[in-house]
This record gives C-alpha cells, sequence and structure tokens, in this order.
C-alpha cells in the first residue's frame, strides 16, 4: 500500500479520534505528496525512496522549527512541532541506532581506503546513498567526521 494511501485512512481516523496534532501531521504529509505528484516533470506518483526523503524533509523542517521556538522561550508553539515530529516519524523506517551506523561507516572507509579527513567528502556520499532513509545526514556526517579524526 503506498504512503498515500495509507495517508488518507489515517486521516479518516484521526479525523473520527478527534485528535488535533494527528491530524495536523498527516494534512502536512499529504500535502507534500500531493505537491511531489503534481510537481513539474513528475508522472504523477512518487516512488518509496522519494516517499522517505519526503518525510525526513519534514521531520526536519519540524525539528529546525522546534529549535527555533525553545530558543525563543515559545513552549506552546514547540509542543505542536514534537507532536508533528512524533507522528511523522512513524511512517519512516526505523532509524539505524548509534553503533550500528558507526559499524557502517567504519566498513564503507576500510572497503574505499579512507584515512585522512579530505576523504570525508567521498565517504560522506557513499553513505548517504547506502543509508538513505535509515539515518539523518548530519547523523553520517558526524560519524564519519568521528571517524575520521579517531584515525
Amino acid at each position: 500500500m503506498s504512503l498515500e494511501t495509507t495517508i488518507n485512512a489515517d486521516i479518516k481516523t484521526a479525523m473520527l479520534a478527534k485528535a488535533e496534532a494527528t491530524l495536523r501531521a498527516l494534512r502536512a504529509i499529504k500535502s507534500a505528496i500531493l505537491l511531489a505528484n503534481t510537481a513539474e516533470g513528475n508522472t504523477g506518483t512518487i516512488s518509496e525512496d522519494d516517499e522517505v526523503k519526503l518525510l525526513q524533509k519534514l521531520v526536519k523542517q519540524r525539528k529546525d522549527s522546534l529549535e527555533i521556538f525553545t530558543t525563543q522561550n515559545r513552549p506552546e508553539l514547540a509542543v505542536k512541532e514534537q507532536e508533528e515530529i512524533t507522528v511523522i516519524e512513524k511512517y519512516l523506517p526505523a532509524q539505524l541506532s548509534e553503533q550500528e551506523l558507526q559499524e557502517i561507516i567504519k566498513t564503507i572507509a576500510t572497503e574505499n581506503g579512507a584515512i585522512t579527513m579530505a576523504d570525508m567528502g567521498k565517504i560522506i556520499g557513499l553513505a548517504n546513498k547506502q543509508l538513505a532513509g535509515k539515518a539523518e545526514g548530519k547523523a553520517i556526517s558526524m560519524a564519519v567526521k568521528n571517524y575520521l579524526a579517531s584515525l
């Protein structure tokens, strides 16, 4: 079942349950999917990889907003962002633990002969392709940096 179908069904459930936070997040996902489907050059449907990227983008936007609201002492807005993050993350694949991420980075680096910080960009690029949807770009970057610094 596609993400769009799942979201539509969950919107109906959230409406019946009168779950405002869930409904708000689901409508944001639906809106993003509709925009992606109708984007210029698109065939009308998006791939699973694009769906994951779209969800990650929505989570990142909300995390950025959450950080801003927290620093500006706006707890009522921060709570709303956190609620939406929780709902959107349910539709993302399970994220790798820090330990698993470190092991995969180590494997990628050794397979490609990375031994200095100059190899960081290459390893991050390879890791982003391999770990798409399983880890955030920021976490991958930090893991690569830490690994190369420890050599």
